[in-house]
């Protein structure tokens, strides 16, 4: 699978652990910067390179990392076809994929730990949209509401 990476300052060292851990795991990484660290970067920019990435099919699903994963998670949800979820948990991280078919997984670096980060993004990459009615029908409502906020 292609993997779509970016960070902000405050995610910049987790994303070069998670890039070495998402190669391990067999995957091809596509990393959207930031390439150097750099205090005063914005995390809009890297969530919408990350968005834009996967809306243009360069990755199957991103990953974003800033500080509390709340900014980043917005930004990407701005974009038509993007399912970003922030997860701090392995749970979560399986059923946004499971039960929401989400397509980026977003990460706040303050909050959690590089190994729980590991084993997030690790169930993340292995899960798979169960294709369940109820699911479909839910998507579909999600659809709806985007398209319909786009003709606007």
């Amino acid at each position: 699978m292609q993997v779509v990476l970016g960070a902000d300052h405050a995610g910049f060292e987790l994303k070069r652990a998670l890039i070495e851990l998402v190669e391990e795991l067999g995957h091809t990484v596509v990393d959207v910067g930031a390439h150097q660290y750099d205090r005063s970067d914005d995390y809009p920019d890297f969530a919408e390179a990350v968005a834009r990435a996967v809306v243009e099919k360069k990755g199957e699903r991103g990953i974003v990392i800033c500080g509390s994963g709340v900014g980043a998670s917005i930004v990407a949800n701005k974009l038509p076809g993007i399912r970003a979820g922030i997860c701090h948990d392995t749970y979560s991280s399986h059923q946004c994929v499971e039960h929401d078919d989400t397509n980026i997984l977003v990460i706040g670096s303050r909050i959690i730990g590089i190994e729980l980060a590991r084993d997030i993004v690790r169930t993340y990459l292995g899960s798979r949209f169960s294709g369940e009615e109820r699911h479909q029908r839910r998507l579909k409502k999600i659809y709806e509401i985007e398209s319909h906020y786009l003709k606007k």
